[in-house]
């Protein structure tokens, strides 16, 4: 079997088995497993993963303590390796050709055709509105203990309440430090049983809202509250919005749902079977885009897990046409049959 490459219809855009929308962790693993696969295959990436502010990736087994940057680059040369293609470019609009597959407008104008789309668009981490905050994501405002906790380790640790999941974000930080605290800001007040909890394990409760972060020397040192005071911390918890990058795809009739974690709304994703595929036929889906709690191990994990499965999808329908092409009376393996039972019948005498 010959490696598939890219067509170039009479039109001059460029035809894959498979665009891939989204060059992180997910987007790169789905597009290896199918370039190894023997897939044509371009993967657009708008050079802005959700990690980048970011110094290290924890907890990717033989990838610990890597740079972000330093593992996309290397998952690049791995694609391109194998013959996928890459193009940084924003994916503009997508639609359904009335003849099957799909044609992906980029914003530079250009545009190409492909029969499956893998969507790896990540989400967007929409941060509480603290002055400060934004600026500080990533390097001493944190989200994920498992990606950052080891990292701060017994320092003083803020918690912004923000909702009703901040007790448990306050007890599970409370792993790596002894020094937590509970800033109560904007969440409700926590229950009677909540501040047992909290009292049991030593977790401080600061009453009234966080105004802006006290910074000395380009490292935060604590907190600002609305009634003057600042208390000291040298990492602040925060609880982000995640919202799924996917406005671009609900035009295809990809679905767009609410994300819950015991019971409380966290964001939204892309609605997938567990291989990825939407409710659209011929779209599948890895990475945060689909599973906003998920690291970049597993990110990596659901983008192989939906190129095996769009790889799978592609051989049914090339068997498919195989067997209309079998079938068909103009064709040569026909005619090869038809030939064979004619010489056959004369050397019988028929």
């Amino acid at each position: 079997m010959e490696q598939h490459t890219p067509a170039v219809p009479a039109g001059g855009e460029r035809h894959y088995d498979v665009v891939v929308v989204g060059g992180g962790a997910a987007g790169l693993s789905g597009a290896l497993t199918l370039a190894r696969a023997r897939r044509s295959v371009l993967v657009v990436d708008g050079g802005r993963p959700r990690n980048a502010p970011a110094s290290h990736i924890h907890n990717y087994l033989a990838r610990e303590g890597m740079a972000p940057s330093g593992l996309l680059a290397t998952g690049r040369e791995e694609v391109t390796g194998y013959g996928g293609e890459i193009r940084q470019g924003e994916v503009a609009s997508v639609e359904r050709l009335a003849a099957g597959g799909f044609r992906v407008l980029l914003a530079d104008g250009s545009a190409v055709t492909a029969r499956r789309l893998l969507v790896a668009t990540g989400l967007v981490d929409e941060l509480p509105p603290v002055p400060g905050v934004a600026e500080r994501w990533g390097r001493d405002v944190l989200h994920c203990p498992y990606c950052h906790g080891w990292e701060v380790r017994d320092l003083p640790i803020g918690v912004l309440a923000t909702g009703p999941l901040a007790v448990h974000q306050a007890l599970l930080w409370r792993q790596w430090s002894q020094d937590v605290t509970l800033f109560s800001h904007t969440a409700p007040t926590p229950g009677d049983d909540a501040y047992e909890q909290l009292a049991a394990r030593g977790i401080a409760v600061v009453a009234g809202e966080v105004t802006g972060l006290a910074v000395t020397g380009d490292r935060l040192t604590g907190v600002t509250l609305a009634d003057g005071r600042e208390v000291p911390c040298l990492a602040l918890v925060v609880a982000p919005l995640f919202t799924a990058r996917a406005g671009v795809f609900t035009g295809l009739g990809v679905e767009v749902v609410a994300q819950e974690v015991a019971g409380q709304p966290i964001g939204s994703r892309v609605a997938c079977d567990p291989g990825g595929a939407t409710g659209v036929p011929g779209v599948w889906v890895a990475g945060n885009a689909a599973d906003p709690t998920g690291t970049v191990i597993s990110a990596a994990a659901d983008g192989v897990r939906a190129g095996g499965g769009i790889n799978a999808d592609l051989v049914a329908e090339d068997t498919r046409r195989a067997v209309a092409a079998h079938r068909s009376p103009f064709s040569p393996q026909a005619e090869r049959e038809v030939c064979a039972r004619v010489l056959g019948d004369r050397r019988h005498g028929l």
